[in-house]
């Protein structure tokens, strides 16, 4: 299988696994402890901090640790939401849903900010959004079309108005570099499994002296900002991803993978006649290409490309085989019909040019199969009925 869904998860490392293991077989101790055991986790939760900070350039106190990103960013916006005192929250209409859905439960006014046929933030409908707002959440790079918003830019608007701002920076993490040095934020959400780390941990970076109201309560753990048992391993396979996501993206990890990407890209457009790119092209993540495919349904051409030993996604992995048209195309003024026509492909280090050349033809064959089949474009179940 050729997996060009990195966007949704990773494969973890060699190295991370090595790193997992100990704590997953033989090491038990809770890190909350006082005997040695214990003081082995403690020490071993507190390294893969500092290897965390390292790689967005934070301080070690500034890391917490969570149990995926979307506490992450649950976590952010209900302090936010808590401390801010009056005034509206501010997010772009393309956010993750774990934003938006968080967002609406909270019962201040919300505006969502629009987007250009890019995906790129309206600087002008954001400012305006900013008068009598609390705060504002703008992600770094978009998960389905991997726009990159100029969040630096943002960030000096939203604080010329008086706004806290957080970003969802868990698809840009480990594959593009990343400072709090640069953008200086004052919450930034991770996930480990987006950098070849393990699932079901994530971290929230929060900045020094920032005003903080937990989501998780109890124990006290994470010096009281996130309560519960840490899972040892977990932090620990993260804190390595990290180390290596940093070292690689030293060595232009982007370059190589906007090369597989272009390449793919390039003979997909080629070779299918119709076929569009969506998004920014040049503010982008370099491993991500969002492609619409004219009379193809996206739904049978996900089915025709797992056939073949393909794998990507019909959007956001969260909102695939939902059948429903995603509200990041539609907010960029694609229609529904061609939202559903269209598909996510993001790579790894783990693929290959050539990786990305077969892939191409798979893309390419299942298309003009899918075209032959449906004739008018009657929908997937067409490919059963052949």
């Amino acid at each position: 299988m050729i997996d060009l869904d990195a966007n949704a998860t990773t494969r973890m490392l060699p190295e991370v696994v090595d790193a997992m293991l100990p704590w997953l077989r033989d090491q038990h101790a809770n890190p909350s402890g006082s005997y040695r055991d214990a003081k082995l986790a403690r020490k071993a939760i507190e390294q893969a901090r500092e290897q965390v900070a390292d790689l967005i350039s934070a301080s070690p106190e500034e890391i917490v640790f969570t149990g995926c990103g979307t506490e992450s960013v649950n976590t952010a916006l209900h302090s936010l939401d808590v401390l801010s005192g009056n005034g509206k929250a501010v997010v772009s209409a393309i956010e993750h849903s774990a934003v938006l859905r968080q967002v609406d439960r909270f019962k201040r006014e919300a505006r969502l900010v629009k987007v250009d046929a890019a995906g790129l933030i309206d600087e002008e409908d954001f400012a305006a959004a900013c008068e009598g707002a609390a705060f504002a959440s703008v992600m770094l790079a978009n998960n389905e079309i991997g726009t990159m918003q100029p969040i630096a830019k943002l960030l000096e608007m939203a604080r010329s108005k008086g706004l806290s701002f957080h970003t969802d920076a868990i698809q840009a993490v480990g594959k593009i570099p990343v400072s709090v040095k640069d953008l200086p934020v004052d919450m930034l959400s991770m996930s480990a499994h987006k950098f070849h780390g393990p699932k079901g941990i994530g971290a929230l970076y929060m900045r020094n002296g920032f005003d903080f109201s937990p989501l998780l309560v109890g124990g006290g753990q994470e010096a009281g900002r996130r309560s519960g048992t840490e899972n040892t391993a977990a932090i620990v396979a993260m804190g390595k991803a990290a180390e290596l996501a940093k070292q690689v993206l030293e060595s232009n990890l982007g370059n190589d993978l906007a090369a597989m990407r272009n390449l793919f890209q390039t003979r997909v457009m080629e070779g299918v006649s119709g076929s569009t790119v969506n998004g920014d092209a040049t503010h982008r993540l370099p491993n991500t290409t969002h492609l619409s495919f004219k009379d193809c349904d996206a739904a049978g051409m996900l089915i025709l490309l797992d056939e073949a030993g393909l794998a990507c996604s019909a959007g956001s992995a969260c909102m695939t085989g939902k059948r429903k048209p995603s509200h990041v195309q539609l907010a960029m003024g694609i229609s529904e019909a061609v939202a559903k026509t269209s598909l996510r492909f993001s790579f790894s280090r783990f693929n290959t040019l050539s990786e990305a050349s077969e892939a191409a033809n798979i893309v390419i064959k299942s298309a003009m199969k899918l075209r032959a089949v449906q004739g008018g474009g009657t929908g997937p179940v067409a490919i059963y009925t052949q």
